[in-house]
């Protein structure tokens, strides 16, 4: 996706680089602007161990595997208003509070699958009267659902403030384009934020859990190319990379029921949206 973005960004920076040479620039301060977007997002995670605990048990699996879960591209989910959120999505609302630094709130709705029939080490005690009861040191099991089923699917919800540096690529390369008609900015941002996933786990075949909960926290940088066309419309394209730890997971509808897990994970974003300057004479 990023090559044909970048492809787009040549192809129309030579369009209207040829059609605007001889008019006058119109540059103004991005102060007081705002921006909205909408987008959709790939990730990729780090392996972590997962700690849980409850009253019959205490065990961590180590190095544990996971992915992220893509929903086909189709009309359907990817454009249908009804299930937006089926895809894994990033929405941001922001604004600028100098020429070149925006500060924004977003949601990254995320998705987290960890994979079955993998086989890890197990290291701990359970006494739930099922057929996993053991102590274990060191231990190999295999993660078949009858053990766990473990997902973070609606979703690895990250709620975040952000602070961006945007600078302007064209005057950098000193391009004379008209910046009412295509203006390119670069992006270097850090944020951090909130945990608030809706995890999906099924422990020993007993009773599901599907809520949300307000699990932990994220911190983030990110890097990103901005491309604004005709002075609203905006296209995004940013590579975020951060780390999340959620040191209270639910995983039954038993209170005392928890697990916890921390890791790395980078994503690539592909957004559009509009931008405004509504306190700008």
């Amino acid at each position: 996706m990023i090559k044909y973005f970048l492809i787009t960004i040549s192809i129309l920076t030579s369009i209207i680089g040829k059609s605007e040479n001889n008019e006058p620039l119109n540059k103004k301060s991005n102060k007081g602007r705002m921006y909205a977007f909408w987008g959709w997002n790939r990730e990729w995670y780090t392996n972590s161990d997962i700690h849980f605990t409850g009253k019959n048990y205490n065990f961590t699996l180590s190095d544990v595997e996971a992915t992220d879960r893509q929903s086909k591209f189709n009309v359907n989910p990817y454009f249908n208003l009804g299930n937006l959120t089926i895809p894994q999505t990033n929405l941001r609302v922001g604004y600028f509070i100098s020429d070149k630094y925006d500060i924004s709130i977003g949601y990254d709705h995320m998705k987290y699958v960890m994979k079955n029939f993998q086989t890890v080490k197990i290291n701990g005690n359970i006494h739930s009267g099922t057929p996993f009861d053991n102590q274990f040191i060191n231990d190999e099991i295999l993660l078949d659902y009858k053990f766990l089923l473990f997902e973070h699917t609606d979703g690895l919800n990250y709620i975040n403030t952000e602070i961006t540096r945007n600078d302007d690529l064209l005057t950098y390369l000193k391009a004379t384009i008209n910046p009412n008609k295509l203006k390119i900015h670069t992006l270097l941002g850090f944020g951090t934020g909130i945990m608030l996933p809706r995890s999906n786990v099924l422990l020993f075949n007993g009773t599901r859990y599907d809520e949300f909960h307000l699990a932990g926290f994220g911190i983030s940088a990110k890097a990103g190319v901005d491309v604004i066309l005709f002075k609203y419309f905006l296209l995004r394209s940013e590579y975020r990379t951060g780390f999340i730890g959620m040191p209270s997971i639910r995983t039954t509808p038993n209170k005392e029921d928890n697990a916890s897990q921390s890791f790395f994970f980078s994503q690539i974003n592909i957004c559009f949206g509009f931008t405004l300057y509504p306190f700008q004479k």
